[in-house]
C-alpha cells in the first residue's frame, strides 16, 4: 500500500440538468478549475449510462462485464478525479435504482442526467497522484 497526505481545498456545488452529460460536465469543471485531485459525490437522476459490474474472471487483463441504463434511475455515487496526462480522468462508482431493481457498478460511458443531478466536488490539495496506463491490467490506474 502507498499513500499521501493532503488537505481539503475548494468545494464546488454543481447542478446538472436534464440531458446533461455527467462525466463530461465533471471533467469540464476539473479542467476549468484546475482540480488536479479531488473527490465528488452525486445524487439525483440518470436516464442513460454504461457501466461495468466486474470482470468476467479474476485474471489479467480483466474482461469487463457491461450493463446499460436505458431509462430513468435514481443514483447515488462517489468518485475521484486525478489527471492522466493533460486530461482529468474520473472514476465513478454508483448505485442505480428503478422500482425494485438496484444496480451497482463503475459508470464509464454515456452518463446522462434525468431531470436534475447534484454534485459536490471537493478538491484535495498537497498530493501528486496521477493516473497511468498499467501494462499488466491494461487499465488506467492511480499512481502515487
Amino acid at each position: 500500500m502507498k499513500y499521501q497526505t493532503g488537505e481539503t481545498g475548494r468545494i464546488m456545488v454543481a447542478r446538472f440538468e436534464d440531458g446533461d452529460s455527467i462525466l463530461q460536465g465533471l471533467a469540464d469543471i476539473a479542467k476549468k478549475e484546475n482540480i488536479r485531485a479531488g473527490v465528488f459525490y452525486l445524487v439525483g437522476g440518470m436516464k442513460a449510462g454504461r457501466f461495468v459490474v466486474g470482470p468476467e474472471k479474476e485474471e489479467l487483463p480483466p474482461v469487463p462485464i457491461w450493463r446499460e441504463l436505458a431509462e430513468s434511475h435514481e443514483i447515488v455515487g462517489i468518485g475521484t478525479i486525478f489527471w492522466q496526462g493533460d486530461e482529468p480522468k474520473l472514476h465513478l462508482h454508483g448505485a442505480y435504482a428503478k422500482r425494485d431493481s438496484v444496480k451497482v457498478g463503475c459508470m464509464r460511458e454515456k452518463a446522462e442526467t434525468f431531470l436534475v443531478l447534484e454534485a459536490i466536488i471537493m478538491e484535495i490539495k498537497g498530493v501528486n497522484a496521477v493516473r497511468e496506463l498499467d501494462p499488466v491490467s491494461g487499465m488506467v490506474l492511480l499512481k502515487l
